[in-house]
């Protein structure tokens, strides 16, 4: 089973950019999106095949997220079910007969980390929503989570330590995630890799030079590690200032 994450940065622009050619040649099995940047009477597309999924924020031209699915899903959840922060369309569930499969865009605590509080209020309650889902079946998550986790996982950690992303408070969240039994999928796989990241500034030239971060993952429940087979950044993918990752796991 493929499963393939791309934050796009508007859907719209990243249609103009090649989506179609990308998500056509990797014919995933289910396709995640976050930051569609779209409402419902704008949706671009039809997509044969596939059961289509929308979560829209209430402000127009942001956040946003969208799944695709080959396989119809039992039934579908959007948001957390907490009003404060289901005003984005930051979360969508699928659940299967065997597992729950999470798209998520988790919120930026901005510059000067002016929405830290909010953020990690955010990942509790998120964290909270995973281990109530996780009572019944594994959980398969994926998205763009808004944090480098160690210094590996980005270019310039030292000169980054107090920013959005990448703030001590932010990567702790990321260990909890961990020490609550989810597999970060890339580095279970490939523990060392240097270099390997998601998302690029538009700015100094940033993907020329490699000059990312890793901030879009595929976590899963510890349970299904023995089912995982390979985890994938397509860095050499245009179309958004992030790059699409994928899994490939054995359901």
């Amino acid at each position: 089973m493929k499963l393939i994450s791309w934050n796009v940065n508007g859907i719209r622009a990243c249609l103009k950019k090649g989506f179609m050619d990308f998500f056509e040649q990797e014919d995933a099995d289910i396709f995640c999106l976050q930051e569609t940047k779209i409402q419902e009477e704008q949706i671009p597309f039809e997509l044969e095949g596939y059961y289509q999924y929308w979560n829209f924020a209430e402000k127009k031209g942001y956040s946003g997220t969208a799944v695709f699915s080959k396989k119809e899903p039992l039934n579908v959840i959007y948001g957390l079910g907490i009003e404060e922060h289901d005003q984005e369309g930051r979360v969508i569930t699928l659940e299967f007969e065997d597992f729950y499969l999470l798209t998520v865009y988790t919120p930026n605590s901005q510059r000067g980390l002016a929405r830290l509080e909010y953020r990690m209020n955010w990942e509790d309650e998120f964290l909270k929503f995973l281990k109530n889902l996780e009572k019944s079946k594994p959980v398969i998550l994926c998205g763009d989570l808004n944090v480098a986790h160690t210094e590996i996982d980005l270019k310039n950690p030292k000169t980054n330590r107090k920013n959005a992303g990448f703030s001590d408070e932010e990567r702790a969240k990321f260990s909890r995630l961990l020490e609550n039994g989810f597999i970060d999928t890339f580095r279970y796989f490939y523990p060392d890799k240097t270099g390997a990241y998601t998302w690029w500034s538009y700015m100094f030239n940033a993907r020329a030079n490699n000059a990312g971060w890793r901030i879009d993952y595929f976590c899963v429940s510890e349970v299904l590690k023995g089912k995982l087979q390979d985890a994938m950044i397509y860095s050499d993918v245009l179309g958004s200032d992030h790059c699409p990752v994928g899994l490939k796991i054995d359901l």
